[in-house]
């Protein structure tokens, strides 16, 4: 604290006030009013993008423009529900008597931006605990369904014993094949349809692994191909080309969808990031604006002058 001496025998202190800048009650009114609206916009927006899609094929509108759609409307839901409860915040506010007007600016936007954090906070977490509920519906139809289904998985089980299931394992099996691979590959993959067919998975299975196949092992894979369907060997090696072929297409392609997603998450972020702080502008503004709004409605009481 300051004191200074403004004239002889006299001493000007600073008037400090014993109450807090801070006004909790129209904070939790703006942040209720906010919550509220946010509900209200979420639940129609709901109810307006059930209405663009359809169980029945060309009546529904595509998954680019239900996208683009939802993200304006979220947009729209926070700055709208930030706006409203900012403003509430100023209005409900008691007016500051002998408090400068730049002080008086910044206390109503910083009432308007904590008002805008507490109902994005509780927005937030009702948000979580939804998708939560729902991720948890989801896996007890799962888990229903997969007991329902428990005589298959257990015989699929039995027959599957004998296979590798881990990577070592996989490596171990496909090595074994290749230094047991028979000279008469012909006979033994036609003697033997079920062993031919899970070395010929083993192979794929190393293939993806690894990244590309060995020209032995297409050879191989030819071989066989030509003794179980009767094909020539330049066509069956035609058609394991062909088939190799669509397996390298679909690693392409999930590798492009999966980079989409990325990119998509990426963007997502960043216009949410940007949408919150264009909401806490907007609700800081709007705190200011009801504010200065109050101040100007003041009564005032007529006493008589003794």
């Amino acid at each position: 604290m300051s004191v200074s001496v403004t004239g002889p025998g006299e001493v000007a202190t600073p008037v400090e006030s014993s109450k807090s800048a801070m006004t909790w009650g129209p904070i939790f009114g703006g942040a209720a009013a906010a919550i509220g609206v946010t509900l209200i916009l979420l639940l129609l927006g709901s109810g307006l993008g059930l209405t663009m899609v359809s169980p029945w094929s060309g009546q529904s509108s595509s998954l680019g423009t239900l996208g683009i759609t939802a993200a304006i409307w979220l947009v729209l839901v926070q700055w709208l529900s930030s706006a409203l409860g900012g403003y509430v915040t100023g209005r409900l506010r008691t007016k500051w008597a002998a408090v400068h007007t730049d002080e008086v600016f910044f206390r109503d936007t910083a009432h308007g931006f904590i008002s805008w954090a507490l109902a994005t906070i509780f927005v937030a977490g009702f948000l979580a605990s939804s998708l939560t509920s729902l991720a948890g519906a989801g896996a007890q139809a799962v888990g229903s369904a997969a007991q329902a289904g428990g005589s298959t998985a257990v015989a699929a089980g039995t027959a599957a014993a004998s296979s590798p299931t881990s990577p070592l394992d996989l490596s171990t099996a496909y090595f074994t094949d290749a230094l047991l691979r028979p000279d008469q590959a012909r006979a033994a993959a036609t003697s033997n349809d079920a062993a031919a067919t899970s070395e010929v998975s083993r192979i794929l299975l190393n293939g993806a692994a690894e990244g590309q196949i060995p020209d032995e092992d297409k050879a191989y894979l030819a071989t066989i191909v030509s003794a179980r369907t009767g094909l020539s060997e330049a066509d069956a090696r035609t058609r394991v080309d062909t088939v190799l072929k669509r397996i390298d297409d679909a690693k392409v392609a999930t590798q492009k969808a999966a980079d989409e997603a990325r990119k998509t998450a990426s963007t997502t972020a960043l216009l949410g990031s940007l949408s919150l702080l264009v909401g806490a502008f907007i609700a800081a503004a709007a705190a200011a604006l009801g504010g200065s709004q109050r101040d100007e409605e003041e009564d005032l009481v007529v006493t008589s002058r003794v």
